[in-house]
């Protein structure tokens, strides 16, 4: 019986892989894009009704000026790659919160949401092109479906695996529950160190598809590291990539930037 469950996990974990945009990395997707986006965008939906809105009108149209055009290039990559039919699963949304919090996210479906905080800290639109690039890239690169994948691996094992994850909507609400926590904190879901630097690259690369210099990136990590000198953990305690770290894997993409240059 354990053979034949084993064998099982195994076919199912076969046909579930997938592979990232731009960078090709393997993925496991045990948790579909419609499955993420229906279990999810209840919670933003509950979000964006009592979240304090901007009424900078500045910060406002800068947020959604660079959210659209990072959309626009996002969506045109897609098509000359291949991938028009994953651009359904988009319906893109930019929001500025009135908030000193120091935060961004994009939610699954192309929720994008950027605090005030954060925007004190941009000196253009490059620069938040590289945070909302950064954010859109998670989104694209089904980080969210990767990581409720692995939960559901971790939380279920062979059992639910085995029986080819019946019931699996109920198991994937369950998560997403816990994984989302929109409020005072923004987004609490976690993506793994791994996620974070294959967002940095894809990030940089989308940005610079929409017609962004992808250098400013630099200078805006560089920002949040003095911004949170004496307050980051280790990067070992952390699911974040170090400051340091980061920017040098930055300054290392950086070069490979110019083949994504709009002609």
């Amino acid at each position: 019986m354990k053979k034949i469950t084993g064998l099982l996990v195994a076919m199912l974990l076969l046909t579930a892989c997938g592979s990232v945009p731009l960078t090709g990395r393997r993925q496991m997707l045990l948790v579909s894009d419609a499955e993420v986006l229906n279990a999810s965008l209840s919670q933003y939906s509950d979000y964006i009704k009592t979240a304090p809105k901007s009424t900078n009108t500045t910060y406002v149209a800068e947020v959604s000026r660079v959210g659209k055009n990072i959309a626009t290039a996002t969506e045109k990559y897609l098509r000359d790659n291949g991938l028009e039919s994953e651009i359904q699963y988009f319906a893109w949304e930019f929001n500025t919160i009135k908030s000193d919090e120091i935060n961004a996210f994009c939610m699954p479906g192309g929720k994008i949401v950027v605090y005030e905080g954060l925007l004190k800290l941009v000196a253009s639109d490059d620069e938040l092109a590289a945070v909302v690039g950064h954010e859109v890239a998670h989104a694209v690169a089904r980080h969210s479906n990767e990581r409720m994948s692995q939960e559901l691996v971790a939380q279920y094992g062979a059992a639910i695996l085995g029986q080819a994850l019946a019931n699996k909507s109920t198991a994937i609400q369950q998560i997403v529950n816990g994984a989302y926590g929109l409020g005072g904190q923004g987004v609490l879901l976690k993506y793994s160190r791994k996620h974070e630097l294959e967002a940095d690259y894809m990030g940089l690369a989308l940005m610079t598809m929409g017609g962004y210099d992808p250098n400013k990136a630099l200078t805006f990590w560089q920002k949040m590291s003095a911004a949170s000198a004496g307050n980051a953990p280790p990067e070992f305690l952390s699911t974040h990539p170090s400051d340091s770290r980061r920017i040098s894997e930055i300054q290392k993409y950086l070069p490979e930037m110019e083949k994504y240059k709009t002609k």
